[in-house]
């Protein structure tokens, strides 16, 4: 933040920022004051995976089976306040269902317990759960965007069953505020030329991301609507750090 506006000091920043941006209290900086977007690098869904036990093999036969045991399904995450905690989140506000959340220190252990049947559902950021979903440890019922990702093609998209309902992980690259136009834009221009590049792209499909290129304004447009939408969830979960 306190670095030469120079384009040699740059930052790569994620959904984690848009969340910490309301999760916590007191901030040193500003996001939207004290960096300029670059370029965006990827995007990378999560997958709703469940413990293979579990009866429902849909996103609409999941909700029935929640709302008809409220309170009884235990929801793992890897941490709180993590983008696949607040993706679970949005999910109980958006269909109306009541799950138990048990935070973890990562994806790691959360996948181990869900396979081994204590927990019963993990939103999941798809990179950590595809071995498992691919050797048939866990079953997934829907990537968490909007319409189908490429890299399961198989899995539907939790916005056919949940209109409106997207959450996905982002990264990024910033640059100090008051970086000169012209550098931004050099910088824009050579990291989307190395997005564009077949063997990234296709690096990026195999751990479970998809290239998000385009312009500052557009990592701007995201960087608000992600602050935006995951305030409103931590303010109506009353979500707070650990």
């Amino acid at each position: 933040m306190k670095a030469a506006p120079d384009g040699y000091t740059l930052l790569q920043i994620s959904t984690t920022n848009a969340i910490n941006a309301t999760l916590y209290d007191k901030i040193s900086f500003n996001l939207a004051r004290d960096i300029t977007p670059v370029a965006g690098i990827a995007r990378v869904p999560l997958v709703v995976v469940v413990d293979p036990s579990i009866p429902a093999k849909t996103i609409p036969e999941f909700i029935a089976y929640a709302k008809a045991n409220p309170g009884k399904i235990n929801m793992a995450s890897a941490g709180n306040g993590t983008t696949a905690h607040l993706a679970s989140e949005l999910f109980k506000m958006m269909t109306g269902v009541s799950m138990v959340h048990v935070p973890y220190h990562g994806s790691s252990p959360a996948l181990i317990d869900l396979i081994g049947g204590r927990v019963q559902v993990m939103f999941d950021p798809i990179p950590s759960s595809i071995p498992y979903i691919r050797s048939g440890k866990v079953r997934a019922l829907a990537v968490t965007t909007a319409v189908r990702w490429e890299g399961l093609p198989d899995i539907p998209a939790m916005g056919d069953f949940v209109p409106g309902y997207e959450a996905s992980a982002w990264q990024g690259i910033a640059a100090p505020s008051n970086t000169p136009a012209v550098i931004v834009a050099k910088l824009n221009s050579e990291i989307n030329t190395a997005l564009a590049d077949a063997k990234i792209a296709a690096r990026l499909a195999d751990i479970g991301g998809k290239a998000f290129r385009g312009s500052p304004a557009d990592l701007a447009r995201l960087m608000d609507e992600e602050v935006d939408k995951w305030a409103k969830v931590i303010r109506s979960a009353n979500i707070k750090p650990d």
